[in-house]
Order: structure tokens, then sequence, then C-alpha cells
């Protein structure tokens, strides 16, 4: 009897005990949540893989289609993977502050428009269902205008026509087109805006304004197309010349803000500008062009302070930690370099400038030299405004696009393209040259894996584990790799690894990391935990870094001190190269060296011990080991059960994991003459290790090509002396624009004049040119060759 009591009691206390267990789990909710692990279940990001997500998950914590826009607004996206009852009020809200009116279409879906922005990067928005209680959060993605796909914007057919006319012998219809399914109207008003920035320069009370000024036509039938004649505005409209087409539904109120629309790009509105331009369209923008010289004159200057041009082509194009091409001016797309003739490719500083977020433009022609502005209207410019915009964005002249065209386009369309008289342009955006400008310096991990440092140290180390590559205390720079054993082809495992994953961090930027993803040679991105897409915009800024990646093998990874880190997966591996600027130097330690043009010290290890360079192959891995981090300093994220086991609870550098440290090289293996052969000249050593250790040429010759591009970057980056740019005399010409060591100019006089000083200069190893600066003097003769 006492049993059975006894019995009854336990079986109530379970029965108590579970129904507070359901309690709290059915208490755990992600409203509010999301990004949270809460006590039973997960609305963390990585909770899908490690298949611990609340229930709810997906209703608050949102998937949205498209997940990108243009920083102008006007999209219309779709909430994933939740249903909403039809008679709701579905609001957005973006960054806390910015209310857009949503939808619920007859499925069911919610539905979105992304609000006009000054910023560019993932915005926070959350959903309220009632108008009150936000409670559902996503994350969209605000894209400079110029840099979305022509499918999502106005196309204007014949750009030049429309920024010319009213220019001599420019006039015509205009035809603009767009993809009608992205507006959700049977027929369309088609707007005119203007962009402006007000208040007084580099102050509080500076203001970036788009301003909606008049509809061109209402009702047009949404077929895609639309051309019109263009009529002079009227006052004070006609004053406005730069702004942006916009197409919004008919039945919604002009200048109505955060509505579904579709928007062109920033351009010079050349073709609704006043009488006065269409009479004498020179004269006008001559008396613009002088203004602008005197707003300018009164504004700081910020040329000081930005990073010199580098000196050549395969410099710039090599230097992607500082550098990325421009989408304007692109030799590889074949873009025609409107505003730069001559030039076949540009580059721009990714980063602004730390005071007036300027930026910086460079410019080459098909030789790979420095085209400049003191030899061509093409010539390599600064920009008070960067294309790009600079952190925090938001107001001027920092504003993505379209600060860079109010302070530096439109001003170019005053005094070179609506009229001759670029010199008042280039007083105030002359070319910089590359007299200081320092190549950054490269370390690389390839194969299974294989090192080469700053300082040109080669070595290879196949531990498994997780491992400091680079670590700068000054910068707070942490790039950090993960090794995993390979496999045959059969699927047994070899005893060599790979690099697998690299993790990085900047400051209190994003962190970052780069994956061997699920397909064969693909990359897969993380940002805080959270993966990536790339299947919208190639091109992603985040917090503190930015991120490119032209296809999934390829990523690139930029941080504000010019860090970059490239990471190419193929056959396989994972190949990583890391650039640092010149100001890191001495300030860098882990398994990458101390870049400090020592190579004797490259084997320091993190307690401040230098191994000699001729160490054996096991004191080596002794010392790579000494670099494993911990867990409170990893970067990584632990989102599978087995990296949880293999790499989060086991120790950071597995001991009991012991490579092969050198392979055989055995006259019997009938796989030796074919390596022999494939492995010849600079890499050989490491191409021949991987294939005799992994059984394939393929694998050798991966890694013989990754090194040799990894030495043809090292190539491309050589410091460059340049003696700078020389003028031709006053009354005479020269000949040469290359002012780079062992180039030549030289100098004539018109008729009537006579040289004085050096006919011909060489830019000589020191920085410094041949000869005498060169004058032209009225007279009849000619001074010889100095």
């Amino acid at each position: 009897m006492l049993c059975k009591y006894k019995d009854k009691i336990h079986l109530c206390m379970f029965i108590v005990l579970l129904l507070q267990l359901l309690s709290r789990t059915a208490a755990q909710s992600c409203a509010n949540s999301c990004g949270e692990k809460l006590n039973t279940c997960s609305c963390h990001a990585t909770c899908e893989s490690l298949k611990d997500c609340c229930a709810d998950y997906k209703q608050f914590c949102l998937d949205i289609e498209p997940y990108s826009g243009s920083l102008l607004g006007g999209r219309d996206f779709k909430i994933l993977n939740a249903t909403f009852e039809q008679n709701i009020n579905l609001t957005c809200r973006f960054n806390s502050e910015i209310l857009t009116e949503g939808y619920v279409d007859e499925s069911g879906v919610g539905h979105c428009i992304s609000p006009l922005l000054y910023e560019s990067g993932w915005i926070p928005f959350e959903v309220s269902t009632d108008g009150v209680n936000y409670d559902r959060a996503g994350r969209w993605l605000s894209v400079h205008h110029s840099k979305l796909s022509p499918f999502y914007t106005i196309v204007m057919v014949n750009a030049t026509q429309w920024q010319y006319y009213g220019t001599p012998n420019v006039s015509g219809d205009l035809k603009m087109i767009w993809i009608p399914s992205l507006i959700k109207a049977e027929t369309v008003n088609v707007e005119l805006w203007g962009y402006n920035e007000t208040g007084e320069a580099y102050s509080a009370n500076w203001e970036a304004e788009w301003k909606y000024l008049y509809t061109v036509t209402r009702d047009v039938p949404n077929v895609g197309t639309f051309v019109f004649t263009p009529q002079i505005a009227e006052k004070p409209y006609s004053l406005w010349d730069l702004g942006s087409m916009r197409i919004i539904p008919s039945t919604k109120p002009d200048g109505a803000q955060n509505v579904n629309a579709l928007w062109s790009g920033a351009h010079a509105i050349a073709w609704h500008l006043e009488e006065a331009f269409r009479m004498d369209s020179a004269g006008w923008a001559l008396e613009k062009c002088i203004n602008w010289d005197k707003e300018e004159k009164a504004m700081p200057s910020f040329q000081t302070e930005i990073i010199d041009c580098p000196c050549t082509l395969a410099q710039a194009r090599a230097d992607t930690g500082r550098f990325h091409t421009d989408y304007g001016c692109d030799i590889e797309a074949g873009s025609f370099c409107v505003y730069h003739p001559g030039a076949v490719h540009c580059v721009r500083a990714i980063q602004g400038s730390p005071e007036y977020g300027a930026g910086q433009q460079c410019c080459y022609d098909s030789t790979g030299a420095q085209v400049l502005t003191g030899d061509s209207i093409g010539g390599s410019t600064p920009d008070r405004g960067h294309d790009w915009g600079d952190p925090p964005y938001k107001k001027p002249p920092r504003v993505p696009g379209f600060s860079h065209w109010k302070y530096d386009v439109i001003s170019f369309y005053y005094c070179c393209l609506w009229s001759d008289n670029c010199e008042y342009y280039f007083t105030h955006r002359p070319s910089s040259d590359c007299r200081t400008y320092h190549p950054p310096r490269t370390a690389a991990v390839l194969g299974d894996p294989h090192f080469m440092t700053f300082d040109g140290v080669t070595f290879t180390f196949n531990g498994k584990g997780e491992y400091s590559l680079v670590h700068s205390p000054h910068y707070d720079l942490s790039v950090q790799g993960r090794t995993e054993p390979m496999k045959f082809e059969n699927g047994t495992v070899a005893m060599a690894t790979r690099l697998s994953s690299v993790a990085m961090r900047e400051k209190d930027s994003d962190i970052i990391e780069v994956r061997l993803g699920d397909q064969v040679d693909e990359l897969k991105v993380l940002m805080n935990q959270q993966v990536l897409s790339f299947s919208e915009q190639k091109w992603i800024d985040l917090k503190g870094v930015f991120v490119f990646s032209p296809n999934p093998t390829n990523v690139t990874v930029m941080f504000p001190s010019g860090t970059g880190v490239e990471v190419r997966a193929g056959q396989g591996v994972m190949t990583l190269t890391v650039l640092l600027p010149h100001n890191l130097q001495n300030h860098t330690q882990g398994l990458l060296g101390t870049m400090n043009d020592d190579p004797e010290d490259d084997f320091t290890s993190s307690s401040g011990v230098i191994i000699p360079l001729n160490s054996s192959a096991q004191d080596i891995f002794t010392y790579c080991a000494g670099w494993a981090i911990t867990n409170e300093t990893s970067l990584f994220t632990y989102d599978s059960t087995y990296l949880l086991y293999e790499y989060y609870y086991a120790p950071k550098h597995d001991p009991s994991f012991i490579p092969n440290f050198s392979v055989t090289e055995d006259p019997e293996d009938p796989l030796l003459e074919p390596t022999l052969n494939l492995c010849a000249g600079e890499g050989a050593s490491f191409c021949k290790y991987d294939a005799l250790s992994m059984r394939s040429l393929e694998q050798g010759n991966a890694t013989l090509l990754a090194y040799r591009s990894h030495t043809a970057t090292r190539k491309a980056l050589a410091p460059v002396q340049s003696c700078g740019w020389l003028s031709p005399p006053n009354h005479g010409q020269k000949e040469g624009t290359l002012y780079l060591e062992g180039a030549t100019v030289d100098f004539s006089c018109n008729d009537g004049y006579r040289l004085y000083g050096s006919q011909e200069r060489t830019c000589q190893a020191d920085g410094t040119w041949t000869g005498r600066d060169t004058h032209c003097v009225a007279g009849r003769f000619v001074l010889r060759k100095h």
C-alpha cells in the first residue's frame, strides 16, 4: 500500500515536471528574440543546421525575396515561409525609424516596400501586424544604385543624349525602358526627382535631399517603355541640374514617399534646363563652373589625406585590399570609359579618407601606365565625395553615389563636357601620382597546406586544428585558419591536411568566415555566424569590412586598414592570400610571420621564442602547433555536430594527428616520373609533395598553379620608383607621359622660341630627373641637348 502511495507521488511529481517543461517550451518564442539562443530552443541563425530552432522561428526571423535593392527604395519584396491574414495592418519599419506600408497578397504572403535610404549595406527591419508591436525581424541589403543590374532600374536609352540635350546638335525624343513586372500596376506615372545637399559644408546641418520636382506624364500603360519630347521646366525646377527619373503606380499621389517604384541612375538633367542653357550651353556651363570654383576654394582641401595611386595597372589590380575596379571603366567588362577618355581601366580606393570621406580614382592606359590630368582629360582624379560613399554614410559628402555626383561629376559637366574650361576642374581635382605609394606585402597558404610568409619564408605544416595566421594588436586585426584531414579518392583519410576555413575581424568589424562549401570548389561566406548570399549582389558593404564574391570559387575581404584577404577554391582545397599595407610593418605575428623584411625571425612562437629557419620538419610542426587559438579567441562558427566535436570541444591542435613529414621518391612508383615531369621550376617541391602524398597529379598541378599565381602577385606588387609628373614648357611641347624609373621625356619649343635647359630628361633610380628644368624663350636658336 505504501509502495503504491509512493508510486502515485512519483507519478504526480513526474507529471508536474513534465507540465513545467512543456510550459517552458511553449513559452519559448522567437517574437522579439531573433538572433538569441533561448533556454529550450534557438532563434539564432545557426539553429537550422544545429536543428534546435524554436517552432515559430520562420514566422518571426524573416527570410525575404528579393533581399536587396537600390538605396533609392521602392523595391517590393515578399516575406517567405510565413503566412498572414488578409485584413491585418502590415507595417514595415527600417532602421527602427523609417515606416513603409506593407500588404498581404491573395495567397497570404506578406510584402514590404524598401524605403529611400542614404546608406548602403545591411539594414535591419521589423514587421508589425497591428501597427504597434514590431516583433518580427529581418535584414534588407541597400545597394549603391550603379551596382544594381539594369534589369532593376529604369534604363535611359542613349544616356549621352539625355545628358547633353540642349547643347549644340543634340535634340529629339528621349526614351526610357523598364521591366513592367517590377511595378504592381497597369498604368504608371513618370516623375522627375532632384538631388541636392544643403547647409554649411562639413557642419552638423549639412544634409542630403531627394526632392520631388514634378510629374512628367501620368497614366502611361505599364508596358516597359516611354518616349517623350523634353520641355523646358518652369522655374525653380529648371534650375535643378542633377536628378533621377522615377516610375510609380498611377494610383499613388505625386511625390509619394516609400512606395513601389523604379528609379533611373543619377544623371545630368540637361533635357529640362532653362532657356539660357539651350541658347548658349557653353556660356551657361562656364558660369556654373566659375561658381563651383569659388565654392571649392571655400571648402577645406582633402587631397593631402587620400592615398596615392598605384604606379602601374598591375599594381592597381593586385592591391585588392585597398583598390577595386571602377565599374564605369573596366577592361574586363569592356566598358567605355566615358569620363576618362584614353584610359582602359580605372580603380577606386575602397576606403574613404579619414576626416572627409574623400575618394581616389586611378586610371591607366593600354600600356599599364597611370594617366594623369596634366596630360589628359581622362586622367586619374581625386573625389570630394567617394563614389561608393563612406561610413557612416547618410550625410554629405558620404552619401553613396550622389555626393560624388554633386561635388565631382556635375562639375565635370560644367567645366569639361558642356564647356571647354577643364583648367578650373583640374585645379581642384589634379591627379595624384604614385611617389608616396607603398605596395602591400603578401603571404599565402596553399595546397595541403604550404605557407609563404610576408618575408618570403616557405614551409609545410600539416597539423589539424585552428590556428592564428595573422594577428596585429596594433590594428586589432586577426586572421585565423582551420585545417582538416584530406581524403583520398576512395574516401580514406590521408596523413595530410588542407585549409578548410578562414575567419577574420578588424577592430569591431563584423566577423567574416570563408569556408569550403558542400559542393566541390564552392566557398561559403558567413557574417557573424549567418550565411551571406551573393546570388543577387557580388559586393556587400558590412560593418567595418567589405566582401566581394564574383563567383562561388572566389571571395575577397577588405578592411579599412587596407588589409585584403583573398580566398580561392580549386581542386578540393582552399588557397589563401593575405595582403597587408606598409603601415603594418613590424606589427604582425602568427604563422605567416613577422612582416619586417627579416626572414630570420619568421619562426617566432606565440611566447616570443625564435627557432632557426633550417629547423627540422618535426620542430617546425611543434612551433606551428603553438599558434593554436583558444575557444575564447576563436572567430569561427560551430554550426554542426562535426564542428562542435572536432574543434569546439576538442583540443585546438589535435595532438593525435601526426602527418607524414616528407614523401619518398620511390623509383618503382609509377606516379614518380609524371610527377617529376609536371613539377619543375618554381614551386616544384610543393607540387611534388602534394602529388605524391595525395596520389594525384591534379592536386600537384593545382598547388603548382597556386604557387605561381602567388609569385606573379608578388612580382606585380614590386616597388616601382616614380620621379613625378613633368609639365611641358610654356610655348613648347613634351613627348612622353611615363614618369617611372628609366622613362625619358623629350621637350621642344614652338617656332620662334629656343629651348633653355634640358631637351631630354630621364627618371633615375633615386626618384629624381636628370638634367635641368626646361623653358622656351623667344629667339631663333635651339640649344642643344644637355
